[in-house]
């Protein structure tokens, strides 16, 4: 249809997405319904894909030939992060003063504002909350930072390392759509070269702690996904990694990771149960639950669901008009990313 130029190949890029197709069926029970809201979403990944390759470019120092781009769901949240942005704009535009971007701090103060460094101080300061021994921290510590500073190095290698299979397959679908170029779209990690994903990553840890013991409404406590890799890459787009901007975005949108993940504790909990996959360790009729990509989508999918099943008006008009409003947002979330792309090319 030509709608996007991006060809995802990446099946991490796929699973946020059938389990949101599970969990629209769990409620709707309408295998109809539920194709098309993955459909749609499915279709927004790519744009946003498409959307977002200049600034790739840019902020990966990948040459105009490059074909590499990510369709992780995780980037959808950048419509919602792009209009805080702009209200930072137009009240908080003194904050940029204050601003730097991780590689900038790293020269300044050398080792103590590494990434090692930064994952270590997290670990000591879960290890102090989790009341540990001396050694117990600083075996945190030390382990926390080997695995930041590894990571960051692996996720540089994303792009050359894809590289011979995103030139295959470019070739091979040029045969079968006549010339036309293609972007080839693989995992968020792309972007994990980036120091100030794991900057903020280090940064919000501690908040999203303390924001969930005290947000109302919120029954999900941060465990696995205490650290909003979910989220950073995210920001990093539409900041282009000023790490104050990219702090307090973080901090306003971790209430909508919570909201959801409690929203979906239900059905989460006792699809592992269907699966007799119950995580040992938990009491029968405890909940369980995830921080993860899709926040929005989820919540939407999820009333939705509950909508047809019962046939409930006033949830059918609530889905209704978040997913209007979705669009909306998403339309000129575009918009202002083309027009970036304007100003960088002039």
């Amino acid at each position: 249809m030509k709608v996007t130029e991006t060809l995802n190949v990446d099946l991490f890029n796929i699973w946020n997405i059938s389990i949101i197709g599970l969990l629209v069926n769990h409620y709707a029970n309408n295998i109809i319904v539920t194709s098309i809201f993955v459909l749609f979403i499915y279709a927004i990944m790519l744009l946003n894909a498409d959307a977002m390759k200049p600034t790739l470019n840019k902020l990966l120092d990948y040459d105009e030939k490059n074909i590499t781009t990510t369709a992780h769901p995780c980037f959808l949240i950048a419509p919602l992060a792009m209009l805080i942005n702009k209200f930072i704009d137009v009240c908080l535009p003194f904050v940029d003063k204050f601003d730097f971007d991780a590689e900038t701090l790293n020269k300044k103060i050398g080792f103590w504002g590494s990434k090692f460094a930064i994952d270590a101080y997290l670990g000591v300061f879960i290890g102090i909350l989790g009341q540990q021994s001396v050694a117990e921290i600083f075996t945190l510590a030390f382990t926390g930072g080997v695995a930041l500073e590894l990571f960051g190095l692996v996720g540089g290698w994303f792009g050359p390392a894809i590289e011979p299979l995103s030139g295959g397959v470019q070739s091979m679908m040029s045969k079968r759509l006549r010339g036309r170029k293609l972007l080839i779209a693989i995992d968020w990690p792309i972007v994990a070269s980036r120091a100030e994903v794991w900057a903020v990553v280090n940064l919000l840890a501690p908040i999203l702690l303390i924001i969930s013991m005290f947000l109302p409404g919120n029954k999900a406590m941060p465990l696995g996904g205490i650290l909003m890799t979910v989220l950073t890459p995210a920001l990093l787009i539409v900041t282009k990694g000023r790490v104050i901007r990219m702090t307090l975005i973080g901090t306003i949108l971790i209430p909508i990771y919570l909201w959801s993940a409690t929203m979906v504790a239900n059905f989460v909990t006792s699809a592992s149960i269907a699966m007799n996959n119950f995580p040992n360790g938990l009491e029968k009729g405890q909940l369980f639950t995830s921080i993860d990509s899709n926040p929005l989508e989820k919540m939407f999918g999820m009333i939705l669901g509950q909508g047809i099943s019962a046939m409930d008006i006033t949830k059918l008009g609530i889905a209704g008009i978040s997913i209007l409003a979705y669009i909306l947002l998403f339309v000129w979330y575009r918009k202002q990313l083309q027009k970036q792309q304007s100003k960088m090319t002039n």
